[in-house]
């Protein structure tokens, strides 16, 4: 039988990675590619869509390369990507400025002129979500408001792995799970609301046609085919939002079935197979990438990406270490934070570097060590930070109950937190359920593909080709002595944001002594 093969290329923050797969879910052959992140101001934040083209292309070509396949068997390409990115591109499908991403906290002004245009009930009947500054939506009002030059030769706009398609196919199309976070779509009706376009004075011609996740959207062109080696008849399917994405890759495509991701970002998500919504909009209730269904998940925005912010500014010693003995470095930071006790000696860190999105919906959070002491080192600042994330992800989960949503018994990890047995220990530790991992902890590249496969009919839907794919690879349950242990701190962490907000609120209105508009 001819070999049916899958790319799944999942569009990340940090990275883009390219996976190949076979019809099994065994990986061929991977490249992940890196690029920066744009701060120009506080509390921003942009990156260029060149960028993850470069990426996407690099990608593509390594893995053709590494595997000596033949591109005729590769019967199609799924794409995962981090959401709400806005990509404004001129009539020629130019790109006008840098991409303003998810967690970019400058449109606190246009979420409110949202709210005043649309309604705050109104907008969370139709989006289920109040108007926030991570979101597509305030994103395009802002560059209407501050850029009117930029705006006003924009013809299309798209979000990050929707370049990606329109770079491969030429194809302007987008899916249901990634337009759930441009607060433009009706959730319910899974297409884009007229209500909200015409209140806020956006033409839906700008916008792409929504699709589901495992529909076919266009070929590969003529001219992407001689670039990489790929074949024109391979199809690129609609995809999702990466962390619709990761519940395809991890399995949690069933109702009550769900996973954590510490990625750059951070997730809690169940799968509902009815529509469910916080009243207050803390959680979001997205489409799911399997048609017809949705999802629940909170977001704490600085998940790994705050481990990534430690590993930069403190541990080049760890660096050092880790290279003469050929580790990654967070293995070696695994082993540091390990040797120190659970509370880090009375330290506590708030990971709100960029905002912070679930439970608070605050983008003038900011990060904060608390009870720092001239006894505690480095290694203890490291546990402080990685128990921190684990604490932001357990006030996601404790919202679940007021939308309706039962916490799963068991949650699935994955993302590059997931690959570190520590931090799966405090997971399953601080919410009190078991942890376990998928054979593949490609997350959403794998889900991409997956959602390639069932377009290109290897499976007749998502859970099936999730059944034939997915298996379990660890699994850690709570330890007792350490969930009491850990208790008392994750109370007191609940209780510091709102001891700190009024400051981190002044904070923000502060003048600082250089200019604010370098890039």
């Amino acid at each position: 039988m001819k070999s049916r093969l899958l790319i799944g290329i999942d569009i990340g923050t940090s990275a883009t990675k390219t996976a190949l797969y076979d019809e099994c879910g065994t990986r061929l052959a991977v490249h992940t590619a890196e690029y920066p992140l744009y701060q120009p101001q506080n509390g921003w934040a942009e990156q260029e869509p060149e960028d993850w083209w470069q990426a996407t292309l690099a990608g593509i070509c390594a893995v053709l390369s590494a595997s000596h396949c033949d591109p005729r068997d590769i019967v199609g390409i799924g794409l995962s990507g981090q959401m709400h990115g806005l990509v404004m591109l001129n009539e020629q499908g130019q790109v006008l400025r840098r991409s303003i991403i998810w967690c970019d906290g400058r449109t606190s002004e246009e979420c409110e002129d949202i709210t005043r245009l649309v309604g705050a009930e109104r907008l969370m009947d139709i989006t289920k979500s109040p108007a926030l500054t991570g979101f597509t939506a305030s994103k395009i009002l802002w560059v209407r408001k501050h850029e009117p030059e930029i705006y006003n030769k924009c013809r299309h706009i798209l979000l990050p792995k929707d370049y990606i398609r329109y770079r491969l196919t030429g194809v302007f199309a987008t899916d249901a799970s990634d337009a759930s976070g441009m607060q433009l779509l009706d959730i319910a009706k899974r297409d884009w609301s007229d209500e909200l376009l015409n209140a806020l004075d956006i033409d839906r011609a700008l916008l792409a046609d929504v699709y589901e996740s495992c529909q076919v959207t266009g070929h590969i062109t003529s001219e992407i085919a001689k670039l990489t080696g790929l074949d024109e008849q391979t199809i690129v399917v609609g995809g999702a939002g990466d962390n619709a994405a990761a519940a395809v890759g991890c399995g949690a495509v069933r109702d009550g079935r769900g996973f954590t991701t510490i990625g750059t970002s951070g997730v809690v998500f169940s799968h509902c197979k009815q529509l469910r919504a916080d009243p207050d909009g803390r959680i979001h209730s997205f489409c799911a990438a399997v048609p017809g269904e949705y999802h629940v998940m909170g977001v704490t925005l600085a998940a790994g990406l705050s481990l990534r912010w430690f590993r930069d500014q403190f541990s080049a010693i760890e660096q050092i270490e880790a290279s003469e003995r050929n580790i990654d470095v967070y293995a070696r930071m695994d082993e540091i934070a390990a040797d120190i006790p659970i509370g880090a000696d009375r330290l506590l860190f708030l990971p709100y570097l960029m905002g912070e999105r679930t439970p608070h919906l605050d983008p003038f959070a900011r990060g904060a060590f608390i009870g720092l002491s001239a006894s505690h080192t480095r290694a203890h600042c490291l546990r402080a930070v990685m128990e921190g994330v684990i604490y932001s992800l357990r006030d996601c989960l404790t919202l679940f109950d007021a939308a309706g949503v039962a916490a799963p018994e068991r949650m699935m990890a994955c993302g590059g937190g997931a690959v570190s047995p520590l931090w799966r220990q405090m997971l399953s530790d601080v919410l009190g359920c078991t942890v376990s991992t998928a054979a593949s902890n490609d997350g959403g590249a794998l889900g991409a593909a997956l959602l390639a496969g069932v377009g290109a009919g290897i499976w007749p839907s998502v859970p099936e080709a999730c059944d034939a794919v997915i298996h379990l690879r660890t699994e850690q349950s709570p330890i007792d002595q350490n969930k009491a242990d850990y208790e008392p701190y994750y109370q007191l962490y609940h209780s510091v944001y709102h001891a700190l907000r009024p400051v981190c609120h002044t904070l923000a209105t502060l003048k600082t002594s250089y200019r604010e508009d370098r890039t």
